[in-house]
């Protein structure tokens, strides 16, 4: 498909790509590895900007401050991989992004894309909800940049949907480090283990002392119209020892938070037998710490 953009801007600065945003008719492009594929579904073709904010330097990182850690939007999905700060602070991120597509889509793939996609499925979004991430929002509105954050549990509203408006930009993702003691298990399910869409993919996460667990959290992706914290799960497993029964007591929980549909990839039978396979493997590896 032949896509004529009238305009490109490739913008140095947040400030620079907000105010071309504030103009309406832009593209965001930015490891540029979903845009074409989306065309065709999106519209994205009728927009007549195509807005590459690749080069706002400001963007990739990972940072930690006063117990904060911060993602610039366009950290890719290797910098997760190679960073100290997510090594030392939320492994989970780096065990995701060891299970992303491949080498070279990792390498263009940015944290920030994978979150405005908006995928039931989308990896990434699954580790930053088991660590209660918000996202940063910036736009151009009465001659600044302004900012706004968004819980990721709020950020997303159905299939390729969410809440950010047509002139914001999402530049960074951030969220508390993580309690002493804190273990977190990243899992999916595909035909294939590598360059593969999950059927069903699931984060857990908690404190775990002395065989139990606390401050659980626990999240489902390709199983509902967007990305789902499982509250009811969550609260079944709040206190619980891990153990070889307990884990069986809390999968018919998860199987009753879960509204999985039936598609090339999966019926939605074996969707919820995956959600009860992988929760349980994936609550063993807690347990295993």
């Amino acid at each position: 498909m032949m896509i004529e953009y009238e305009n490109y801007v490739a913008a140095t600065s947040v400030a620079e790509a907000t105010k071309t945003l504030a103009e309406g008719n832009a593209t965001v492009v930015a490891g540029g590895t979903d845009l074409m594929v989306q065309t065709a579904a999106s519209g994205r073709g009728a927009n007549t900007t195509l807005l590459n904010i690749r080069r706002i330097s400001d963007l990739r990182g990972v940072a930690l401050d006063g117990g904060r850690v911060t993602i610039g939007a366009l950290t890719t999905i290797t910098d997760l991989l190679t960073d100290g700060v997510v090594a030392d602070a939320a492994s989970i991120l780096a065990d995701t992004a060891n299970r992303f597509a491949s080498n070279q889509i990792r390498n263009m793939a940015t944290v920030g894309g994978n979150i405005c996609n908006a995928s039931p499925a989308g990896d990434m979004i699954i580790p930053l909800l088991v660590l209660d991430a918000d996202v940063e929002l910036s736009a151009w509105r009465d001659g600044a940049v302004t900012t706004r954050a968004v819980a990721l549990n709020e950020f997303f509203t159905g299939p390729g949907k969410c809440v950010k408006t047509e002139d914001e930009l999402l530049t960074s993702i951030s969220f508390n480090r993580p309690a002493e003691g804190f273990v977190g298990q990243f899992g999916k399910t595909g035909p294939r283990p590598a360059l593969e869409i999950s059927m069903v993919s699931v984060g857990v996460g908690g404190i775990v002392d002395n065989g139990g667990l606390t401050n659980a959290r626990v999240v489902y992706g390709a199983v509902a119209p967007t990305p789902i914290r499982a509250a009811k799960t969550e609260a079944a497993l709040e206190g619980l020892s891990l153990n070889e029964a307990s884990i069986q007591s809390v999968l018919d929980v998860a199987d009753s938070e879960v509204n999985p549909i039936s598609d090339v990839r999966a019926s939605d039978w074996y969707r919820r037998h995956l959600v009860r396979v992988m929760t349980q493997e994936v609550l063993q590896n807690v347990a295993n710490g």
